[in-house]
């Protein structure tokens, strides 16, 4: 499925679409910024993609720093059999940068 921009997500996050956010940074990189999505650190979520069954037929956007551990995280999830998975290119530093 085709990437998500910081632009598209917030337009749909401000609207109250639903779309299940995964944040696969570290948890102390999650704590010093966050867009309140669901955080999972990408080591987590390789090993309990299984935990995530009940997602699968539904949109699902990961995001991280810059994008690179999310786009690892894509990859997995739709190896994994999802479907529907968006990388948040450019990530939090395109986020922070963008709306602060």
């Amino acid at each position: 499925m085709k990437d998500i921009t910081v632009s598209e997500l917030k337009k749909r996050l401000d609207k109250d679409e639903n779309v299940f956010v995964i944040d696969v940074r570290e948890a102390h990189e999650y704590d010093e910024f966050n867009i309140g999505a669901e955080n999972i650190p990408l080591g987590a979520l390789l090993h309990s993609i299984d935990d995530l069954e009940e997602y699968k037929g539904e949109e699902i956007v990961v995001h991280c720093r810059s994008g690179k551990r999310s786009l690892s995280a894509k990859h997995a999830l739709e190896e994994a059999g999802f479907k529907k998975v968006r990388n948040l290119t450019g990530g939090m530093l395109e986020w922070q940068e963008k709306y602060g």
